[in-house]
């Protein structure tokens, strides 16, 4: 068995001011926001994300929270919102087109990804390599792919969740560090290197079967 690591194309998720303008005006977003990008699956608690943020506003004041991938929530979630009265904190955008993802990313003041399991975990290495602070789970793949460039949380914690956000919003400090650890982490994680160890499987399959 040979584990060979997704990866991210840096140039690609490099957004302009004015890109990030753009998307920002298409989608309606707010000038500061939390983000999550993922689909409706159980597994990718966003019944805890919701119960998280509804916590963190108990803390004092916060961003909206922008939710990217959700086109349609369950009756449970819809009954969540509504119970917590996160109506009208929580905007929910449907799918975008993945050329606006960078600069949704880019514009986030956090990206939070609360997962159950995930096998390698796209979404916050892209966050990282868009230089925005990551709070994420610290389950299954996403601590291998995050290292120490992301806050980690046990993601059945709601009251840890939210309070690691909370730490996050309220020290700039720590956002800038965060930034300058998931840029660099994010350089470990690229598609060529993912095809180098590929072709490299190869070769050592094909040498066994010759000899």
């Amino acid at each position: 068995v040979h584990v060979i690591c997704a990866g991210v194309n840096l140039g690609r998720w490099a957004s302009t001011p004015g890109g990030i303008a753009r998307v920002k005006s298409q989608h309606r977003l707010p000038p500061r926001y939390i983000l999550f990008v993922g689909a409706v699956e159980k597994r990718k608690n966003l019944a805890g994300l919701l119960q998280a943020y509804h916590r963190l506003r108990t803390m004092g004041p916060a961003q909206p929270l922008v939710v990217v991938g959700v086109r349609k929530l369950s009756a449970a979630l819809q009954q969540m919102v509504r119970e917590l009265q996160l109506g009208p904190h929580v905007l929910f955008t449907g799918y975008v087109p993945d050329a606006d993802l960078p600069a949704l990313y880019s514009a986030a003041d956090l990206f939070v990804f609360p997962s159950l399991y995930e096998g390698f975990g796209l979404p916050p290495l892209e966050a990282m390599a868009c230089g925005t602070p990551v709070v994420c789970s610290d389950s299954s793949s996403l601590p291998e792919v995050v290292g120490d460039a992301a806050l980690t949380v046990d993601p059945y914690d709601v009251e840890g969740l939210a309070a690691a956000m909370q730490r996050v919003l309220a020290d700039a400090d720590l956002r800038q560090e965060l930034r300058r650890r998931g840029l660099e982490r994010a350089r470990h994680f690229t598609w060529e290197k993912a095809a180098r160890q590929t072709v490299e499987v190869y070769r050592k399959v094909l040498d066994t079967t010759h000899t």
